[in-house]
């Protein structure tokens, strides 16, 4: 199983992995910052993820999901704050992200 000490550790490794795409969480959907390509619950797979807790400071915390596309075209990351599932989003966004793989 992956594990990873940090954000930055990890984002690196699952670039060399493919996921090369930056995610954006919107309410309904993830949207592709470069070419604001928009995935749906239904057209995506959280392939991975990992939570970093920073004691320090608990706002610090994110999850990092490895993303793919159900075609298999696109694969990126998605980092959101720990608190996400308090921001606005979709019941089946909601769902979709809290499949929590590894």
């Amino acid at each position: 199983m992956e594990s990873y000490d940090t954000l930055t550790e990890a984002i690196a490794a699952l670039q060399k992995q493919g996921y090369t795409e930056d995610f954006n969480l919107l309410p309904d959907c993830v949207e592709s910052r470069k070419d604001k390509h928009k995935l749906f619950p239904e057209e995506f797979h959280i392939d991975k993820s990992f939570r970093f807790d920073v004691d320090e400071d608990p706002s610090d915390q994110s999850v990092l999901y490895a993303v793919s596309s159900v075609s298999g075209k696109r694969k990126g990351l998605l980092v959101a704050g720990v608190g996400i599932y308090s921001d606005p989003i979709t019941t089946g966004m909601l769902a979709k992200l809290k499949q929590i793989n590894t």
